[in-house]
């Protein structure tokens, strides 16, 4: 039976004791991200490339041993001695279903989705089961696995359908699993005009309640987990899920305090915007979980210090509000993660990820000033000729880079990254991934020690 249940406010165990959940996020691993892994464009695209290169069962060789290495027992000691009681698991629906043989489920895919659940419950850690990327897509951006900018599931009937049947399995497999403290359905959905998001949402909680009706339910708001106003309803032992990314924090981030793209963000403006994009858990009495924030940092100390201070500051407002958490992201090649990937993956592709970095081909790593004296004639046009044009979800601004640097030049750039794979050894491969093992990694000490401190006193 499940461990967690709502009750007003709060998460409570079965003795009815309050559980705040704070944790982090594992992105990058079963549904992979290009400024995580260090790869360029989307997940799916990704993989064609290097099976190309290297065939399918060395490309298998390759990336089941890089889901192996990228977390394992030494990484899930870690989490428990940081003083951590959760970990959001993103996932991507491939593992479970070819789009070919939709409606026919992969077992073999659950292989490390249920052992990292069992490893995190030997050591006390709930573990909550993120649909990160769904069929057809539901947002407009590389993390749904989307090689285009449309979010095709919201447009389709039967990626609606898929996505129900996958669930109605997840939620068969995991409902007596007391460890799995409940499933996050849909991660940031991005429904341009929202009116597919809320009736879907009531179908969806309808089917997993019908298989699961125990388990708590995490529900994230329309456009990137920030509109509530979708939902018609309160759903019993449901969670509301709120994302809370800092504008100084991200890699366009100007300084803290201080100006970023024209607004001045400090603390106060950091609560202000919390509460804004809590209004609805707060008026509904229901619990604040923030699924996904954190700052990226930079490698300079005079910036990430201000990114520190940034999360710490938002920890602060976290604790007095009882709000839960979730950090994006546990591991990755060096933008945000509490350890970063060691040799020989980073020398080897260290010349590509400096690369990217150079044409700002990752959105989440760019400041938007990559390769201005080619891009800023484009943004100058678009807005001379089309001063009215705001396409959803953030703008022309982001939108015009968002189609030439995150999707054409990062498409472009996808040979490149698959040639690197070309003649190595099965040992080679297998050297690569292993970079991603915990031993192997580098720890982000200061970041360790900020989360170690906020995290002791409650434990």
């Amino acid at each position: 039976m499940p461990d967690l249940r709502v009750s007003g406010s709060h998460l409570v165990d079965p003795s009815g004791r309050p559980v705040r959940l704070r944790g982090v996020g594992l992105g990058g691993w079963l549904n992979m991200e290009n400024f995580i892994t260090g790869y360029s464009a989307n997940e799916s695209t990704m993989r064609s490339a290097v099976r190309e290169v290297l065939g399918e069962e060395r490309s298998e060789l390759f990336f089941d041993r890089l889901l192996t290495s990228f977390f394992g027992p030494a990484d899930a000691d870690l989490l428990r001695d940081l003083g951590m009681n959760c970990v959001r698991i993103p996932v991507n629906y491939h593992h479970f279903e070819s789009d070919d043989r939709p409606f026919e489920i992969i077992e073999h895919g659950f292989r490390h989705l249920d052992r990292v659940i069992a490893l995190l419950a030997e050591r006390g850690i709930y573990s909550v089961i993120d649909l990160h990327a769904l069929p057809g897509s539901q947002n407009q951006h590389w993390h749904s696995d989307n090689p285009t900018h449309i979010a095709a599931f919201w447009k389709f009937r039967q990626f609606q359908d898929r996505a129900v049947h996958l669930w109605e399995v997840m939620a068969d497999r995991y409902k007596d699993n007391p460890w799995v403290a409940g499933y996050n359905p849909i991660n940031e959905p991005g429904d341009v005009h929202g009116r597919v998001v809320g009736p879907f949402y009531d179908r969806l909680v309808k089917a997993i309640r019908a298989v699961d009706p125990g388990h708590v339910l995490f529900l994230d708001g329309n456009t990137y987990s920030t509109d509530f106003s979708i939902f018609r309803e309160v759903y019993e032992n449901t969670v509301f899920v709120c994302h809370d990314y800092a504008l100084a924090g991200f890699a366009h981030g100007g300084p803290y305090p201080g100006e970023t793209r024209g607004e001045w963000v400090d603390r106060s403006t950091l609560e202000a915007t919390f509460e804004k994009r809590t209004v609805f858990q707060r008026e509904t009495g229901t619990p604040i979980w923030v699924g996904e924030f954190g700052p990226v940092y930079t490698g300079r100390p005079e910036v990430d210090d201000m990114r520190y201070q940034i999360l710490r500051d938002q920890l602060e407002i976290f604790d007095a509000h009882s709000a839960g958490w979730s950090l994006w992201t546990y591991k990755d090649v060096g933008l945000q993660g509490l350890v970063t990937a060691g040799e020989p993956y980073m020398g080897t592709f260290g010349d590509f990820i400096a690369k990217k970095g150079r044409l700002g081909a990752d959105r989440w790593g760019s400041t938007m000033e990559e390769s201005a004296a080619e891009i800023s004639p484009l943004h100058q046009l678009m807005e001379a000729e089309f001063p009215s044009w705001d396409p959803y979800p953030w703008g022309a601004r982001y939108q015009i880079d968002d189609l030439i640097r995150h999707i054409l030049i990062a498409q472009a750039l996808l040979p490149e990254y698959a040639e690197i794979f070309r003649g190595r050894s099965d040992e080679e491969l297998l050297a690569l991934a292993d970079s991603f093992a915990f031993a192997n990694c580098a720890r982000r000490q200061p970041l360790l020690d900020l989360l170690s401190a906020n995290l002791r006193p409650a434990r």
